[in-house]
């Protein structure tokens, strides 16, 4: 099957070949990678090559002998190459796109039409200006063509060097194959375009005529045709087949020399490559015709026919034999191990040797034969059989067998064998004994009916019983060739005997009322969920994710269906995949809310019962069920349409038709479940320090998806249930086809996962998995149980066999015995004894011995640390390895059971959320959402009453703190307000945060919100990324906490509810007014003392402060004192108020390591709950934990924390760190508070919120949210059956700070002695917030986002040019700076506006539309070139215009921009700074410059041809695009793209402002005296050294005062498009460098 849609390709504009190559036209091999493939075949070839393309830069590096092929690596740009290169230009290159097709007929059908097209779009123009040029067609899918034969050497000739193209391509990537097409012409070489077109359609004539879809070796046979054996006129222009490669090489740019037909090389043949080591040429096939011997010359009439089975199964492409040894079987045995296509393996254990080829077919989708002697060896088949027959998997089972003589006798190892396996084969045939009086095509007819059985729907094992009598060997024994009559053309050809043909067995007209009925049932579904079974094939795979997309339903994939674990090129899919949908279905209200009106069933049966339970309940609705076979497998009796047919076949019919998205909203809802549970297993399994088989699963998803070609093989029980539930979905990858799955915009790729689904025993796992490395070709991980390893030991043995492979990998977990057991319900009622012996059958056998025994490598593997390990290096090691997982049973089934019950919590608060969702008023409306009306912000001060604690320093007499309001107005007029307080110490300043506030707020207009957010499990994250475009780790922590605020409380106000409430969820709260407690709305607050005066004068304040009521109290240590001072003090509290408090000290990481210790040993005995941060190293607080004994807790730790915190969190799981301290305001807001909380809990440690000095608005949010952790810990400790410990005090006691706040009646009024301890309730906190004002005097001044942008238009002339600019700006014109921002080509002003917006307080900023750009319009003479430097002297001019006397100019310029910028800064005194931002100073080699330009030429005559959508397609295609294209708004952006008034001066533009063409700046560098600021984004690794290249030239030769004027800022988390990708980072750098110029 191949699956076409559209791809977007790189444009190929010339060809360049820097030294001679030989590249064979009878002969050549494919290496793939990348997007176009050059093929060499010598043995002494040089190092490198180039191909140089419109778009990429190929490098070509030999890797090898010829056998190996060539590697090409693709650069994006060639602006830093320095290599000379010679090269071939054309005048035009494109890339046609197709549409989608199931198979290879159908796309080169779609091949030829697009062809013809092009004939006439391009005949329809003007010709004249495309006298060379390129054209590519391309496709991508699964074929299924899997061929890897050994081809021997062919003939070279040394003096011969050819640079091949071949016309159409068949090759496979990594997880897909790409069809594709070559269209070259050339004038110059004598090649007209009509006559490109004729050879290529021709070529294609041929291809058609040769096309068979019948079965496999069909299409094999296809394969071996070459054009010689067929009468397809190709005539004199063959030549288009290969150009010399050293004639290439000498050809000039001016292309002033027409080449000559006659100077070329040419090769007779078409060209059709198939798989990345595979060759086709006219001796492909040598030995069909140099047989090892005739079977005329056989010995004896048993090895006539013996020879006869092997030879006919090896010609219907059957060539992979399975035997055990025997005497009976002698003659087949013999000649399978003689004939040279056979591969032949053995085993002694006929079990493992029949589930060995059941593994093997599984894996290559055609059979393998078993071939045993006669006996109970027959018998021992039979399990694989089974399986293979209730699979449906293909086997050819040749049994031998004594003759009929010798049966019922009492001879030796005669059984019955006839018919011996009953119902489980679909054919048996008792062969008579051989005898030359029976005519030998009777053996050949019933190995072609065999066969054809065996591998038609639906497919299974078959039985050929064969009787033999002796001689069984090479005994000359005289027989009569007249049995061979009637074989003379078999014997003179290689093609099987009888030929089945095997139509199209469904299509639209056959059962037209049944399957319009089902069209239409799925067409007017508003609910429906596609669900995919066991799929046996890549081709399948690819079919399903093409019908997922057309019909955009949620998917829930089983684990065998290959899409359940995904490889993923892109953070983005728009398919909605539910890998959690087990977990889900705990939840009853969930089944009830998502009752679907249709399911669609792709595949066989499900693994898990959860979901086919699920899909019985929702009966009556429609179920369809689409299989290959026609059995009923439906054991709840509730499948109302089955389909059979092919994955392929079916979804061929549904491609005919169209259908409209009914469920995006109800597919979004699902999304954001399924991500809730899968936040939810994740924090679970990685929180859990031991190493547990939930995380096996976790973890071995993720390492497969790393390797090349990967694939699972999984057993049965619990390995396989395991990894249903817990397997990560979609797995990034590192792997070197990322680019090319990207690039082909699939964006994943399924992962195939096999297993003995059939019967479902656990016998013969083993071998099966060995047989499925083979037949599959792939790196192959298995992962089985302990007892179905040590049931298949003698699978080892297979371990050693010399047949080639890849590697396997064996993970086996050990918990010594069947761990199933324990999860069931037998469990709960039988004594453990019985279990152990009778169910868990129990066991301590060495599974390392086992394993030194067959000689096979043995890793034993105990924490996570060494399975990952392990893992990776089997991955990479070329041996096969047994990776042996410590496991218990006991502790296996209590961790299956808390995340069963975590899993249920996070489904019924997503329900609840969702349930509650004021807009959940209307059945029809899925997906509850509300939009943010209106963002806005203002500034306050709140004054102090003593020196904050932290250690700030404020110069303020008055003790002032600035901070900042954000407002959120909701659609339906509801308000939300968050504080924005920056911690100066932090890292933060109040003017960096407003600068952040004032670009987000531009965003967040119009944007939805959905009712999942308030679950706060990587819901807001998602939300920041997905709505605003910016990657949340960029945001302040203090400004994305006070974001998070704004948005909670709108929401608690939308619900009129508190922030608590809303993140609980409806059940706890009815839970919790059921109580009778006084305390459960309520939290308690810790006070803070700021140990200052005498221990005596300390410990009066502490003894008030428990008179208060508080019965926990924070001193600060380590403020001037020495340690043993500090210690008195804490000595003296307790003299003074005893050990009824709890004391906590913090030290805020100001001592050493031995200052720590001293302060330790003078305190041990006074029961401190905690020391926070004692020492400055934090690589040393285990060490003092473990040394002083003390309970130590974490705050300014966490600071540290980028990104994941529960792994960089797990080093602390030590019981000695006692707490963790957390400021919301500091770790990011509230959904990063809950989540290290969550951990901390699950640790047995206390979660303590923290404020920072901020008003009550923030510290009443605090108290809300302290409480709605204090919930969540009693229900962690319910969870986990642990002790609860009721209540500890968090640290808002900083509220005594407050001198002025900004709300009346703060929270210094609303803490109260409750229940004997100081308490802040839930109500009296909401009270506050409700009390808050946005038109409160103490609030200073706003900012609203509908901030206006002037624009006008300014004329400018220059020499021959004239434009009229489109200018943007913002910000007062009397700012003594102006910051002018330069956009990228085919960029405008308006990339811009957000970022002028948010430094418009900082400076005068404007932007324009570049000439040919946007609005902007300019005016050339014929001979005036709108290079660099004219454009550089048109804004020149424009400052003058639009700037006054005194003002400083800085320019920020991107990509284009960037070197018109970087030019005008070293070249003009009016520029005082500039902003270089993936930006080059120009190309420094002629010969780099030539090839550059001539690309640029090529674009620009694209660009004109194909027009602007077609270009802006193929330019934003390549990979120096790719991070880019993964920003959520990357269609906006391309939208933004096609804004341009003048596209032929667009295209002038790129032609003449050319990195080619500019001049270079590199030596102006030198005497660069300029500030300057070079900034790339991260993943950009071409302007990232280009950076410093640029930032070295400077530095070397320059004075020392440049060294603080001139930096490289590097952008984390982006690509080459800074400013959309990474704003924020950008902002803080311009605003940065505006600082160090004023």
């Amino acid at each position: 099957m191949l699956l076409l849609v559209p791809v977007p390709v790189p444009v190929q504009s010339h060809f360049a070949c820097s030294h001679p190559l030989f590249f064979s036209t009878t002969q050549f091999i494919i290496k793939r990678r990348n997007h176009l493939h050059l093929n060499l075949l010598h043995d002494k070839f040089p190092s490198k090559i180039n191909y140089t393309c419109s778009q990429s830069q190929f490098q070509v590096t030999a890797i090898g002998t010829h056998n190996h092929g060539l590697v090409i690596c693709a650069d994006d740009e060639d602006e830093n190459e320095e290599e000379e290169m010679r090269c071939l230009s054309v005048d035009l290159c494109l890339t046609r796109e197709l549409g989608p097709c199931l198979s290879i007929k159908e796309g080169y059908a779609k091949l030829k039409e697009a062809i013809s097209q092009s004939q006439k779009q391009l005949l329809l123009t003007d010709t004249n200006t495309s006298g060379s040029g390129v054209i590519h067609y391309r496709a991508y899918g699964f074929t299924g063509l899997n061929l890897s034969k050994d081809i021997s050497s062919q003939g070279k000739d040394p003096n011969s060097f050819y640079l091949f193209i071949p016309q159409i391509e068949l090759r496979e990537l990594d997880g897909c194959s790409v069809l594709a097409a070559t269209l070259i012409w050339d004038d110059s070489f004598s090649l007209s375009f009509e006559s490109a077109v004729y050879f290529l359609q021709s070529c294609l004539d041929q291809m058609g005529h040769d096309i068979s879809q019948t079965n496999f070796y069909e299409r094999e046979r296809w394969m071996s045709y070459n054009c010689a054996k067929h009468n397809v006129l190709l005539g004199d222009i063959s030549h288009l087949v290969c150009l010399d490669g050293v004639v290439l090489a000498g050809i000039d740019n001016t292309r002033d020399k027409c080449m000559q037909k006659k100077e070329l090389l040419t090769c007779d043949e078409y060209y059709v490559c198939i798989s990345p080591t595979c060759t086709f040429t006219f001796n492909m096939f040598h030995y069909l015709n140099q047989s090892e011997f005739s079977i005329k010359e056989c010995s004896n009439i048993n090895m006539v026919w013996a020879s006869l089975i092997v030879e006919e199964l090896v010609r219907l492409g059957i060539n992979y034999f399975c035997i055990a040894p025997g005497s009976r079987s002698s003659p087949l045995a013999i000649n399978a191990t003689r004939h040279p296509l056979a591969n032949c393996i053995s085993c002694y254990d006929e079990r493992s040797l029949a589930f060995h080829a059941l593994g093997y077919a599984r894996g290559s989708q055609k059979p393998a034969v078993v071939i045993t002697s006669s006996g109970t060896a027959v018998s021992n088949l039979l399990p694989a059989v089974v399986e293979a027959s209730q699979n449906f998997v293909p086997i050819i089972l040749l049994t031998a067998d004594r003759p009929p003589e010798l049966l019922e006798c009492g001879a030796d190892q005669a059984i019955d064998q006839f018919n011996h396996f009953g119902k489980f084969v679909k054919q048996f045939w008792n062969l008579s004994p051989p005898t030359d009086e029976i005519p030998a095509r009777t053996v050949l007819t019933t190995i072609d009916s065999s066969v054809y059985l065996s591998t038609n729907s639906p497919m299974g094992p078959t039985h050929i019983n064969c009787h033999f009598r002796e001689p069984l060997h090479d005994s000359v024994l005289t027989w009569s060739t007249h049995c061979l009559t009637g074989l003379d053309h078999w014997l003179s050809n290689k093609k099987p005997y009888t030929k089945y043909i095997n139509p199209q067995n469904l299509s639209i007209c056959t059962n037209s009322d049944t399957l319009l009925d089902v069209l239409e049932i799925i067409k007017e579904a508003s609910k429906g969920i596609l669900v995919i079974g066991r799929l046996v094939s890549e081709a399948d795979i690819w079919a399903v994710i093409l019908l997922a997309r057309q019909l955009s339903w949620p998917v829930a994939a089983d684990v065998l269906s290959g899409l359940r674990v995904r490889r993923s090129f892109s953070s983005y899919s728009d398919i909605v995949f539910m890998d959690y949908m087990d977990h889900a279905l705990l939840s009853d209200t969930f089944k009830d809310w998502v009752k679907p009106e249709v399911v669609l069933q792709i595949g066989g049966s499900l693994t898990s019962k959860r979901m086919s339970q699920f899909i019985e309940s929702c009966a009556p609705i429609p179920y369809i069920l689409v299989d290959s076979h026609p059995y009923r497998h439906d054991p709840s009796h509730i499948v109302t349409y089955r389909i059979q047919s092919s994955v392929s076949q079916f979804v061929a019919i549904m491609s005919e038709f169209q259908f409209s998205n009914k469920v995006k909203e109800w597919s979004c809802l699902l999304k954001g479940i399924n991500s809730a549970i899968e936040t939810e297993i994740r924090f679970q399994v990685q929180s859990e320090s031991a190493l547990t088989e939930p995380y096996v699963a976790h973890v071995i998803s993720e390492v497969v998806a790393s390797g090349a070609r990967p694939a699972l093989f999984v057993g049965n029980s619990m390995v396989l249930r395991d990894l249903d539930m817990y397997a990560k979905g979609s797995i990034t990858s590192t792997s070197d086809s990322i680019y090319t799955a990207d690039y082909l915009q699939q964006g994943f790729h399924g992962i195939p996962v096999a297993g003995n689904r059939g019967a479902c025993g656990i016998d013969g796992l083993l071998s099966t998995a060995i047989g499925f490395s083979i037949g599959s070709e792939k790196r192959v991980f298995c992962m089985v149980g302990d007892v179905s390893f040590l049931h298949d030991t003698n699978g080892l043995s297979l371990l050693n066999q010399c047949v080639r492979r890849k590697p396997i990998t064996v993970v086996v977990v050990n918990n010594h015995g069947g761990a199933i057991f324990s999860l069931l319900p037998v469990a709960k009622k039988t004594r453990p004894d019985i279990l152990n012996k009778f169910f868990y059958t129990s066991h301590d056998i060495s599974l390392s011995h086992l394993c030194s025994a067959h000689k096979v490598k043995h890793v034993l593997v105990r924490t996570k640390q060494e399975l990952q390990i392990a893992l990776q290096r089997c991955l990479y090691e070329l041996t096969d390895s047994i990776v042996e997982i410590a496991s218990s049973i006991p502790e296996n089934a209590e961790f299956h059971r808390v995340l069963r019950d975590s899993a249920s919590d996070v489904i019924n608060q997503a329900m609840e959320c969702i349930l509650w969702a004021p807009q959940y008023d209307n059945e029809e409306y899925y997906m509850p959402f509300c939009s943010i009306l209106k963002a806005e912000y203002t500034s306050f001060r709140m004054k102090l009453s003593t020196m904050p604690t932290s250690g700030e320093t404020n110069e303020d007499e008055n003790l002032l703190r600035e901070g900042l309001i954000l407002k959120v107005t909701l659609d339906d007029g509801t308000t939300g307000f968050g504080e924005i307080m920056p911690i100066e110490i932090h890292e933060e300043s109040f003017s960096d945060a407003e600068l952040q506030v004032r670009f987000l707020i531009q965003f967040m207009n119009g944007c939805k919100i959905d009712a999942l957010l308030p679950l706060l499990n990587g819901s807001f994250s998602h939300w920041i990324w997905r709505n605003l475009g910016i990657p949340p780790s960029s945001i302040f922590p203090s400004v994305r906490c006070g974001l998070e605020m704004a948005i909670l409380n709108a929401l608690a106000a939308q619900r009129k509810s508190n922030l608590s409430d809303l993140v609980l969820g409806i059940s706890n709260r009815l839970e919790l007014r059921e109580g009778n407690s006084k305390n459960e709305k309520s939290i308690e607050i810790c006070a803070l003392v700021d140990c200052e005066g005498s221990p005596s004068e300390v410990a009066y304040v502490v003894s008030e402060l428990v008179e208060e009521g508080f019965s926990t109290v924070k001193l600060k240590v380590a403020r001037g004192r020495t340690p043993i001072e500090d210690a008195m003090v804490i000595q003296k509290i307790r003299e003074t108020v005893g050990y009824s408090i709890n004391i906590r000290v913090d030290a805020n990481r100001r001592w050493s390591y031995a200052e720590a210790m001293q302060f330790a040993s003078a305190v041990k005995e006074c029961n401190l709950q905690y020391v926070e941060e004692p020492i400055k190293a934090e690589e040393n607080i285990i060490k003092f934990c473990d040394e002083s004994g003390l309970p130590v807790a974490l705050d300014e730790t966490l600071d540290a924390i980028k990104g994941d915190f529960v792994n960089h969190l797990q080093k602390y799981a030590h019981p000695g760190i006692a707490a963790i301290v957390i400021k919301p305001s500091r770790v990011g807001g509230f959904e990063n508070t809950a989540l290290i909380a969550k951990w901390a809990f699950l640790h047995n440690k206390m979660a303590i919120v923290s404020s920072a000095y901020e008003s009550s608005l923030s510290l009443s949010m605090y108290v809300q949210f302290s409480y709605f952790l204090h919930i969540q810990y009693e229900n962690v400790c319910k969870t986990r059956n642990k002790r609860f410990h009721d209540g500890f005090a968090h640290g808002l006691g900083t509220y005594k700070w407050i001198n002025e706040d900004i709300i009346d009646q703060g929270l210094i009024n609303n803490v109260l002695k409750i229940g004997g301890k100081m308490r802040a309730s839930v109500k009296d906190a909401q009270n506050i917030i409700e009390r808050f004002s946005w038109d409160s005097e103490r609030l200073l001044s706003r900012f609203c986002k509908n901030e206006e942008i002037g624009c006008y238009s300014v004329k400018i002339d220059e020499g021959g040019l004239s434009s009229c600019f489109r200018v943007k700006e913002a910000g007062l014109h009397t700012n003594k700076n102006i910051v002018i921002f330069l956009h990228g080509f085919l960029g405008t002003s308006e990339d811009w506006a957000p970022i002028m917006k948010s430094l418009s307080k900082d400076a005068h900023t404007i932007s324009l539309d570049l000439p040919g750009h946007g609005k902007s319009q300019v005016h050339a003479k014929q001979e005036c070139s709108i290079s660099v430097e004219t454009i550089s002297g048109l804004l020149l001019k424009l400052i003058d215009e639009i700037s006054t006397e005194g003002q400083r100019v800085v320019l920020v310029g991107y990509s284009m921009g960037a070197r018109i910028a970087l030019h005008m800064a070293l070249n003009s005194d009016k520029i005082k700074g500039a902003v270089i931002i993936s930006g080059s100073p120009g190309l420094k080699q002629e010969s780099n410059r030539k090839i550059r330009q001539a690309i640029d030429k090529s674009r620009a005559k694209l660009l004109i041809s194909h027009g602007l959508h077609n270009f802006i397609e193929t330019w934003y295609s390549t990979k120096l695009w790719s991070s880019l294209r993964e920003h959520p708004h990357f269609d906006r952006i391309l939208q933004r793209r096609t804004q341009h008034d003048h596209v032929e001066s667009l295209a002038k533009v790129l032609h003449d402002s050319s990195v080619a063409k500019q001049r270079s700046l590199w030596d102006d560098l030198k005497d660069c005296k300029k500030p300057l600021v070079f900034i790339a984004g991260e993943k950009d690794s071409k302007f990232v050294n280009i950076s410093y290249q640029m930032h070295t030239e400077i530095m070397t030769h320059s004075k020392d005062e440049m060294e603080r004027l001139c930096e490289v800022f590097i952008v984390p988390n982006c690509g080459h498009a800074v400013h959309f990708e990474n704003p924020l980072q950008l902002i803080h750098a311009i605003r940065n460098f505006l600082a160090k110029l004023n």
